[in-house]
């Protein structure tokens, strides 16, 4: 009898969650839907043999802290070309309809959240997992169950045993306005927009903190093997018969005045919504037109998406504040008078530094314009002088550290000033160790920005030899950790010791010396003993280290505290020496070679590869790259110094036959020196209209990517 309770209990709170937060049309009160919800979770507790990761009470969310898992994607989530040009959009249509006639297309709004990839096993919610680099991403499960709008079980009939669901994680603005008053309350940073809010909310290790932020869920896009559809219009209509959130704005057209009407109404019509939107979204609706049109390498040729153009407002700046950053750098922000600017009310907006502030003449005081475009962040872009005052004064630029009070200073050749104290101004510290316990530097899993924060404030860290230090004691009892997560922190960091010498020298944080200018000199100089004893002369004679990065280097190790810090790091068993790795082969000796786009391995496997078999990485293009290896959405820039130097462009897989004997350089690509280099292998070629400037996006729209029959 219990358990049969504990089902319909939990049948009854899936219907009324579909009602309220999907179909806007509850049945029920609050009172009786939190009475229904109080006994399953008493049932429950009393019986745990009955637990089920997709009932209904999950979506009260959990207080343990999550690491997130990297989930390789079954199908790529690809970008999606854009366009800001309805001429554009019509030549895109219109090349369609040359090379497959007359056919509907399926509009859209663009959400402008954060993309996320559901896949469902036997009618229940296996996994939920992000874009990432859209190979893989990072599997949220545990924080999109507590999403009200995304059915844990579906409902109805007809669905694939397993099937994958793409759509977009939003924070409607309601949600948003609230968790920004929260922070402002709170002295915390405030979120810029929803998307960043929603993203952020995402990634939360908490997913109880998930819960209560208010997230949503639309969805848009199928993907599967053998899915039972002929159109996407069909596979939409059956999806949210099966309960998932499926947006009742989508519209067939069927020519380009259709798809004008629509775009011109959602244009204005957007502001009324609750949510973000930042553009429409234009779908072949025909699945077998979709496979006779294909793919480039970078997106589908079946879909575009029209963003609509950045709006603007004036308002008041009410005063200026500074930021300061890792490197000491100070960035100005705008304090506005509230405004509304694409469905959110902007209270800050990025000044850039002192010479933008200067060109613009901005003064506290003034009506200024403020504009932003999807996810930009807020920016000022003029002035209203009719409106000045006429007392008005222009605006002095700081001259000392609004943190630490230390006079700021100004490198050559840069916009920015800069405060010196780095041993002494919390935001610099702070940052600094946040960079030295990232992914690509020592790797300390289980430490955020607040609780580096948190650390700070109660005097346990003053820099990163500190956290060699902490114990778990000291730990647990803080705000948002306990005994599990305080273990788990000192764990990490004892496994940090073992990190390779390159990746602690990039943890230092030494101005410009960047993850791959680390690894070069790691490589030249073997040891942090070598590298600290080296002259400014014998450092620009390390690849990619040139006389301003070799004078940070210097000027960095003259720091009697940063010694100290090397020292303790030193003693507590950090990597200051490179370990010999062997060669796979010698296949790339001598050849110095540029990784430039998106590849089915990642960037840092493309280049372990080359470095395992003979080859040096370059960051840049010169004259003294051997050549390029190109994948999807290779930079334009680099390619057009390439094509000037003459420097051959190999394929992914070109590149793979080079390494594996399987092919001689020079066998394939363009020859060097005569003229253009050939595109990559799978890649689009370059074109000439309309066509070939629209952009990229990335919008999850487009799952079928190259795995076959999807549909």
């Amino acid at each position: 009898m219990v358990r049969e309770r504990i089902e319909e209990l939990r049948r009854q709170l899936e219907r009324h969650n579909y009602k309220y937060y999907v179909e806007n049309n509850p049945e029920i009160s609050d009172f009786e839907f939190d009475a229904l919800m109080r006994e399953l979770q008493d049932l429950e507790q009393a019986h745990p043999e009955f637990a089920d990761p997709n009932s209904p009470s999950v979506r009260v969310g959990s207080d343990l802290s999550a690491d997130f898992a990297t989930v390789r994607h079954r199908y790529p989530m690809l970008s999606l070309g854009n366009t800001y040009s309805l001429d554009e959009l019509h030549e895109f249509i219109a090349r369609i309809e040359r090379e497959v006639g007359t056919t509907d297309f399926v509009c859209e709004l663009k959400f402008d959240g954060t993309a996320i990839s559901l896949t469902y096993e036997h009618g229940r919610l296996l996994r939920a997992v992000t874009r990432g680099d859209g190979i893989e991403g990072d599997d949220v499960t545990a924080n999109v169950r507590t999403v009200r709008s995304v059915p844990l079980r579906l409902q109805g009939e007809g669905w694939p045993d397993y099937f994958e669901i793409r759509g977009e994680i939003l924070m409607p603005y309601a949600s948003f306005d609230r968790l920004n008053a929260e922070r402002e309350a709170n002295g915390e940073q405030l979120f810029a927009n929803p998307r960043n809010a929603a993203a952020g909310t995402l990634k939360q290790q908490a997913s109880a903190v998930v819960a209560r932020r208010g997230l949503d869920c639309t969805l848009y896009q199928l993907a599967g093997d053998n899915l039972p559809f002929t159109s996407h219009w069909e596979s939409l209509l059956k999806a949210r018969e099966w309960g998932f959130k499926v947006s009742e704005h989508m519209r067939i057209c069927h020519n380009v005045t259709e798809i004008d009407e629509f775009i011109n109404h959602w244009d204005e019509a957007r502001r009324q919504l609750p949510f973000p939107t930042d553009g429409v979204v234009i779908k072949v609706n025909d699945f077998a037109v979709r496979r006779q049109l294909g793919f480039t390498a970078k997106a589908p040729k079946w879909a575009v998406a029209y963003k609509f153009k950045a709006e603007q407002a004036l308002t008041r700046l009410e005063s200026v504040s500074f930021q300061v950053g890792r490197t000491g750098a100070i960035t100005p922000v705008a304090n506005l008078e509230p405004v509304l600017l694409a469905g959110t009310t902007v209270r800050r907006a990025t000044l850039h530094n002192a010479e933008q502030m200067a060109l613009l003449d901005i003064r506290p005081g003034d009506m200024v314009y403020v504009e932003k475009g999807g996810e930009i962040i807020p920016k000022i872009t003029g002035v209203d002088l009719s409106q000045r005052p006429a007392d008005s004064r222009p605006f002095e630029y700081i001259s000392v550290c609004p943190e630490c009070g230390t006079p700021l200073v100004r490198y050559e050749g840069e916009a920015k000033h800069y405060c010196p104290n780095q041993s002494g101004c919390r935001p610099q510290i702070i940052g600094r160790i946040i960079h030295f316990i990232r992914r690509k530097a020592l790797d300390i899993e289980g430490l955020g920005e607040e609780t580096v924060e948190l650390l700070y404030d109660n005097s346990l860290v003053r820099n990163v030899a500190d956290l060699y230090d902490l114990r778990a004691e000291q730990l647990a009892p803080l705000p948002r950790l306990g005994e599990k997560s305080a273990d788990n922190i000192i764990r990490s960091i004892e496994r940090s010791k073992q990190v390779p010498f390159h990746r602690v020298l990039f943890g230092l944080g030494i101005r410009f010396v960047g993850e791959t200018t680390a690894k070069y000199l790691a490589e030249h100089f073997r040891s942090l003993d070598a590298v600290m004893q080296a002259s400014r002369e014998e450092l620009v004679e390390a690849d990619e280290v040139g006389e301003r990065i070799a004078d940070a280097i210097v000027e960095y190790f003259a720091d009697g505290t940063n010694l100290e810090i090397i020292r303790r790091l030193r003693a507590a068993g950090l990597q200051f020496e490179a370990s010999e790795r062997p060669r796979e082969s010698e296949a790339l000796a001598g050849k110095r070679i540029v990784v430039s786009g998106r590849f089915s391995r990642s960037r840092d496997e493309m280049k372990e590869l080359i470095e395992r078999h003979g080859g040096k990485n370059l960051a840049a293009v010169s004259g003294s790259v051997d050549f390029i290896v190109a994948g999807a959405e290779m930079g334009p820039a680099k390619l057009r110094k390439a094509e000037k130097l003459g420097i051959r462009i190999l394929s992914e897989e070109e590149f793979m036959a080079m390494i594996e004997g399987h092919g001689e350089e020079g066998s394939s690509g363009s020859d060097s020196g005569t003229g253009a280099p050939e595109p990559p292998a799978g890649t689009a070629p370059e074109k000439e209209g309309p066509e070939a400037s629209v952009g990229r996006t990335a919008e999850a729209g487009a799952p079928e990517a190259r795995q076959g029959e999807l549909f």
